[in-house]
């Protein structure tokens, strides 16, 4: 056990170069300080190896970098930030920004109904639903493929291979969500912004799937949410309609909002 113990100047150096790196991508160390709370000086003494912060100070830190205490211990890239490429702080003020704290009522937890055009036949389209909930500071979205889409792709259809998941983010003027099914095998972009309806629950925007051009079908559709709230009651008769549909069987909003007339462009 001892072997393994470092000194505290072994400690205060690990935690200078941890926020040494942390702090790279911020241009002003002094504007970094302020929003931290922390004394110019003081805070140039913990990059430097010099001093250890307070426990209360500490934990300010590292709820600000969204990194634990281990940042005393480890090299960051060996923890949260280095294995989260979002939290990392190469990508943390530019797709992190986005991928945190996104208010509720910009796109609120709970299910929601979606329909866009299939990928495989111009003429079916696809009505299906979704789960986005809040984890900490991120917001998730989960979903299935249905059965029938997956049988047309010659894909299996048990629940582990139906499903997807993605994370959400903010745009300027909308969400943006990058989703996958397991292992990454196959991924989507999806664009929204909100649309004015009577209950103001509606949101259009476009999907892309990653799939070569010489692939048959489309590779990019409009799409239509449209949020339910959070009850299983709105819910369940979603899901069991979920399927392929023709224009005549999508909901009426939908329908107008996918403009199946309209070439997408």
């Amino acid at each position: 056990m001892a072997k393994h113990s470092k000194s505290p100047a072994q400690l205060r150096a690990m935690f200078g170069a941890n926020l040494r790196k942390l702090s790279a991508s911020y241009v002003s160390i002094s504007d970094l300080s302020r929003q931290l709370g922390i004394n110019r000086t003081q805070f140039n003494r913990y990059l430097a190896g010099e001093s250890f912060p307070r426990p209360d100070v500490l934990s300010r830190i590292c709820s600000f970098f969204e990194v634990d205490a281990r940042v005393l211990l480890e090299p960051v890239d060996e923890i949260g930030a280095g294995q989260d490429p979002i939290a990392n702080p190469f990508l943390r003020n530019f797709v992190g920004s986005g991928a945190h704290d996104i208010p509720h009522d910009v796109f609120p937890s709970g299910f929601y109904r979606f329909s866009r055009r299939s990928f495989i036949d111009h003429d079916v389209f696809v009505v299906g639903l979704v789960h986005v909930r809040r984890d900490g500071t991120n917001t998730f979205l989960r979903g299935f493929e249905s059965r029938a889409a997956m049988q047309m792709q010659d894909l299996p259809t048990d629940g582990r291979a139906r499903e997807f998941r993605g994370i959400v983010m903010q745009q300027e003027d909308g969400i943006a969500v990058i989703a996958a099914r397991s292992n990454a095998m196959t991924c989507s972009f999806n664009y929204l912004s909100r649309v004015a309806s009577f209950e103001n629950n509606y949101w259009v925007g476009y999907v892309t799937r990653t799939v070569p051009e010489s692939v048959g079908g489309m590779r990019a559709s409009r799409l239509v949410y449209e949020y339910l709230g959070t009850g299983l009651a709105q819910a369940l008769p979603a899901a069991r309609a979920a399927g392929f549909c023709n224009r005549d069987a999508l909901p009426p909003f939908h329908r107008r909002l996918l403009q199946p007339d309209q070439p997408f462009t």
